[in-house]
């Protein structure tokens, strides 16, 4: 027998009509907080980057194909790691199909990691995946985006998500937006840690799932959490 409370059909609508008006209250803020991340001011990248890609040698003007503007997914992938993070794959496999819906509003889109493009390559044969993925073993990009760092005593205070905090991982997640303009490439925006709930489409459909993401009693949030490619192990 369950135990959550039941209702009749009038008054289910009447509760759920009144939630409505939450929800409806939120997409308002949500709105308003996208113009006003559109109207943050913009830095000028001074920074020449190089990356590996299936075709060789990229800049960072080159991962903007024909379009004008650019989002990164930085994925967590270190240069000696076998197989990339399973919160940044989990992440990953809502990707392949909106490619094509981006360009067609101007955007192109690509993953960035440290690790070998070999790796990389590796990973999304296993996992079915077509979008770019490059990589930027060598380079700053992932330092300057504060995204890979160096920990030399395998724990120390870094600047992420926009304060220093004490990490134990070289390697951690976000997402980064640039855009060319006139004669240069400028960042627009970034954002880390929780910031990133809103980009998986898993997610948010657990989230009006019965039981949500039903991560309460585990000993951290994603601790359920596996590679797609092995539940069936």
């Amino acid at each position: 027998m369950t135990s959550h409370r039941i209702v009749n059909h009038d008054e289910w609508i009447a509760e759920r009509t009144r939630f409505l008006d939450k929800e409806k209250q939120f997409t308002h803020l949500r709105d308003e907080l996208s113009r006003e991340r559109r109207a943050l001011p913009w830095e000028r990248v001074e920074k020449s980057y190089s990356f590996e890609g299936e075709d060789g040698k990229e800049t960072l003007a080159d991962l903007f194909g024909t379009h004008s503007q650019l989002i990164v997914y930085h994925f967590m992938f270190g240069p000696e790691w076998d197989i990339g993070c399973p919160a940044c794959s989990f992440w990953a496999d809502n990707f392949n199909g909106i490619i094509e819906h981006l360009h067609h509003r101007d955007v192109s889109f690509v993953a960035v990691s440290r690790a070998p493009l070999a790796k990389l390559q590796a990973q999304a044969r296993a996992f079915g995946w077509t979008f770019k993925w490059v990589s930027s073993a060598g380079g700053d990009f992932n330092y300057d985006y504060n995204v890979s760092f160096q920990l030399p005593e395998g724990k120390a205070d870094v600047f992420y998500n926009y304060r220093t905090q004490t990490l134990g991982n070289e390697e951690q997640p976000g997402i980064s937006a640039f855009i060319k303009e006139g004669n240069g490439i400028f960042h627009t925006y970034s954002t880390y840690s929780r910031g990133l709930d809103m980009l998986n489409t898993a997610y948010h459909y657990l989230d009006i799932a019965p039981r949500g993401r039903d991560e309460d009693g585990l000993p951290f949030p994603m601790a359920w959490l596996k590679h797609r490619i092995a539940y069936s192990n």
